[in-house]
């Protein structure tokens, strides 16, 4: 069974790749490079092209007989998409769109979608559950909730079967060193506190006055490889079943920047240099998943997610493969 992946190139991506191909099916990447890399695309065919070809898309869903899509393609940063709120909808809104025009047109009703915890805004309860009110605080988790919206009305109109998978915090890289988080510019914690220890220069802390234990933002860390075997759960639920799902993708466990910083002292055996300054706009104290309908009705559990694990991979790919794609 071929599945067209689009933005396959990325980071959770490659790695949904990987898991995809080890499970049986053939995954075709769509891509446009702007954040992806070529080095990432390594089970099956590649093409260059851009969700806006809507078709692009019609001729790629024909051509490869292609029986789901799992949509990755998007802008991700939350930073930039309060300076430049019009590229998130376009980006991500108006060209899912297209997708999934593309797909009606075709005749694939099956979509596994990279959602976020970002539409749910600032916490009111913790853990967050799935019946969380969305509240999105930046135009990122507003376009993601969007395409949430989108879907829903999509299968009640065409019969569209999808499974929106809502993010917490991907980290980690992929446990045979093939691959790894690699964005320029790096925003996620655990990159840059092992590319800031490689550099010999210091992290930032955003923060240290938070109604935390230890003062510090809260964050799940969800390994990536954990991340991506829950895409190919929800593809086999799409197959098997007629209803549509919305889940958490996190381990219901949360730890503080101190404590990640930590736990890389402890992997590398080196000393962190910090610099404490003021927190962020629009950060929460914490934010930690209630995964309990994605184990239920995936049957999906976290075998990797541990921080130890987390950090450990990710600094085995820093300190190797990533070092080499860099020059």
């Amino acid at each position: 069974m071929l599945i067209l992946v689009t933005g396959g190139a990325g980071y959770i991506g490659s790695h949904t790749c990987k898991a995809l191909a080890q499970a049986g099916f053939t995954p075709v990447v769509l891509d446009n490079f702007s954040t992806g890399h070529l080095w990432a695309v390594r089970w099956g065919e590649v093409i260059t092209g851009d969700l806006a070809d809507r078709e692009l898309l019609v001729h790629v869903l024909k051509k490869y007989d292609i029986q789901a899509v799992v949509h990755f393609a998007a802008s991700i940063e939350a930073g930039e998409s309060m300076r430049r709120p019009d590229k998130y909808f376009r980006n991500n809104f108006i060209n899912t769109l297209n997708l999934l025009e593309a797909m009606v047109e075709t005749g694939v009703n099956r979509l596994i979608f990279s959602s976020t915890c970002a539409i749910y805004g600032e916490p009111q309860w913790l853990p967050l559950t799935e019946n969380h009110p969305q509240n999105p605080v930046n135009p990122y988790g507003e376009s993601k909730r969007a395409i949430e919206q989108a879907l829903h009305w999509f299968s009640q109109a065409y019969g569209m079967q999808y499974a929106a998978l809502r993010y917490f915090n991907a980290a980690g890289a992929d446990l045979a060193g093939e691959l790894g988080e690699c964005h320029d510019p790096e925003t996620h914690l655990i990159p840059r506190v092992l590319l800031a220890l490689l550099a010999g220069t210091e992290i930032q802390i955003f923060g240290t006055d938070y109604d935390t234990p230890d003062g510090t933002a809260v964050r799940d860390f969800i390994h990536v490889a954990d991340l991506a075997q829950a895409h190919v759960q929800a593809l086999h639920y799409v197959q098997k079943n007629q209803d549509n799902l919305a889940v958490n993708l996190g381990t219901g466990r949360g730890y503080s920047v101190r404590e990640v910083i930590a736990a890389v002292e402890q992997v590398t055996g080196q000393r962190v240099r910090v610099r404490e300054t003021a927190r962020r706009l629009g950060d929460a104290p914490m934010l930690v998943a209630d995964v309990t309908l994605a184990q239920r009705e995936l049957g999906w559990r976290c075998h990797h997610s541990d921080l130890h694990t987390i950090v450990q991979t990710a600094w085995k790919w820093h300190q190797g493969t990533y070092a080499k794609v860099q020059n």
